[in-house]
């Protein structure tokens, strides 16, 4: 009588998970999502140093809107040119 080399079906099945496994345990794990409390924190402690109104950003605001030369001509040329290229976005882009 010639007995089958092969094995059975649950032994084929045990052979299968042990190996898929072994395969796992050694591939790499994927990258989770995480968030780091200090890094938070520490910007936080950044933003809360930085003024509310910055004296000289005003000034310069102030500055350009009693220029009337601002915007100049070729400023306003570019972005009329802008508004003119962009599409309707009322219109239907389907």
């Amino acid at each position: 009588m010639i007995h089958s080399a092969s094995s059975s079906p649950s032994e084929r099945s045990i052979a299968i998970a042990a190996a898929s496994a072994a395969s796992v345990s050694r591939a790499p794990r994927p990258q989770i999502d995480q968030i780091h409390i200090d890094k938070a924190s520490a910007l936080r402690t950044t933003l809360q140093q930085v003024p509310e109104v910055r004296p000289e950003v005003v000034e310069r605001a102030r500055a350009l809107a009693a220029d009337p030369a601002y915007p100049s001509d070729s400023i306003i040329r570019q972005i009329s040119q802008v508004i003119v290229n962009s599409p309707d976005l009322s219109e239907d882009q389907s």
